[in-house]
């Protein structure tokens, strides 16, 4: 009985080897490749071995899968599917602990079935909201019930057949339950990186600065909802001392320069920025936007209140729900008038208060100094743990 339990200590201390299936995994260029590889430097940190599986890995690498017009749109926006191949997948697989998988496409669906052929457990992760493919997809987001029918598709393409998924969000388990997900959820952030410092803050009794530089980061798509911002500050009584910096790529990023360029009185810088370059950026601005309609779970967000700057979130049924309890009392800003533009609310008040009176720029710093010190999403101590990967394989896989 000893040796046995002796076995199994030295068993769940023995490093996991993982195979992360992601389409585009050397790109940092949108928020599920760029949580792939913060998941997999962590782990490793951690003294786990990862091998990463899909366009751009450094060993293991996959061909792009052309799918017309689809892979224009996703091109945009930092993506790229990936093809699946036998071949490809039995080699990364081969001595592997656990599969995790991070898209329900095409490729994470073939590398689901070779896992369980190779009776290997296999996880997944969900990070791709239907809400994010029906606003890129033009009138489809008009056809009645069109989001509930791609959370079912995305459930028989890939969830159904796997036990144990991960969330980022509690707004996201909540979403997946609500639609018949009858998977394990693991809630999870996707936290930040350690290199995401909080800036420099200014005394409350400081003026604020000119030009006021208001940050917004994510993909320049119809659902970030960038247009209502840029028309909420050209609203804004001191819109002439406001710079506005929107970080991201996609197909709108023409027409909101265009948009800017007509409505605000300071040139507006509108386009892609490297990840290595964010941690500056969010620092010299003084305020985070996040005008988003439909996201799981916004790491620009968590980036940005660890670098110092205050969020202010749109309040939209689909977004602002996974922040209320993070960012109180600051998600709502009651005391601010808002402006509402196509279902989403955009508190306009900083923005509109370049110089925002003390009473609200008191409390504003005082939120900030010891939020941005707090840890709770960081990526090394929020719960990115492999305890639940050791689970015996049968709790893992429904075989079929």
């Amino acid at each position: 009985m000893k040796r046995k339990l002796e076995n199994e200590k030295k068993e769940a201390d023995r490093p996991l080897t993982i195979a992360m299936v992601v389409d585009t995994s050397g790109n940092r260029g949108n928020g599920t490749s760029n949580s792939a590889l913060q998941w997999a430097q962590e782990l490793e940190r951690q003294g786990h071995h990862v091998r990463l599986v899909g366009i751009g890995a450094p060993e293991y690498p996959a061909r792009v899968n052309h799918v017309p017009l689809v892979s224009w749109v996703a091109k945009k926006q930092q993506m790229q599917f990936a093809e699946p191949s036998d071949t490809l997948f039995r080699k990364a697989f081969d001595g592997v602990d656990v599969v995790h998988i991070y898209t329900p496409f095409r490729f994470g669906q073939h590398a689901c079935k070779v896992a369980k052929q190779m009776g290997i457990a296999v996880t997944a992760g969900y990070h791709v909201q239907p809400e994010n493919v029906t606003y890129s997809a033009g009138p489809l987001k008009y056809v009645p019930g069109i989001d509930s029918f791609i959370y079912w598709l995305f459930d028989i393409w890939l969830y159904r057949k796997i036990d144990h998924v991960h969330v980022p969000t509690e707004l996201g388990a909540s979403l997946l339950r609500s639609h018949g997900y009858k998977s394990k959820l693991h809630v999870i952030s996707n936290g930040y990186e350690s290199r995401f410092t909080p800036k420099r803050q200014r005394k409350a009794d400081e003026p604020s600065p000119v030009p006021f530089r208001i940050v917004a980061s994510g993909r320049l798509t119809n659902e970030k909802n960038h247009v209502a911002l840029i028309r909420a500050i050209a609203r804004c009584r001191h819109a002439q001392d406001i710079e506005l910096v929107i970080a991201g790529t996609g197909p709108l990023k023409k027409r909101l320069q265009r948009m800017a360029g007509r409505l605000l009185s300071r040139p507006a810088s509108i386009g892609f920025h490297r990840n290595a370059d964010m941690p500056a950026l969010l620092r010299s601005g003084d305020l985070l936007v996040h005008p988003s309609i439909a996201d799981l779970e916004s790491v620009s967000v968590i980036e940005g209140m660890a670098a110092g700057l205050v969020p202010v979130i749109a309040s939209s049924s689909a977004s602002s729900r996974c922040w209320t309890n993070r960012c109180s009392p600051w998600t709502m800003w009651t005391r601010w008038p808002v402006v509402s533009t196509g279902g989403s609310t955009i508190r306009r008040s900083s923005p509109s208060g370049a110089a925002p009176t003390p009473n609200i720029r008191k409390p504003i710093i005082r939120w900030n100094r010891p939020y941005v010190s707090s840890s709770r999403w960081n990526v090394r101590r929020s719960p990115i743990t492999v305890a639940e990967w050791r689970l015996p394989q049968s709790q893992y896989n429904r075989y079929t």
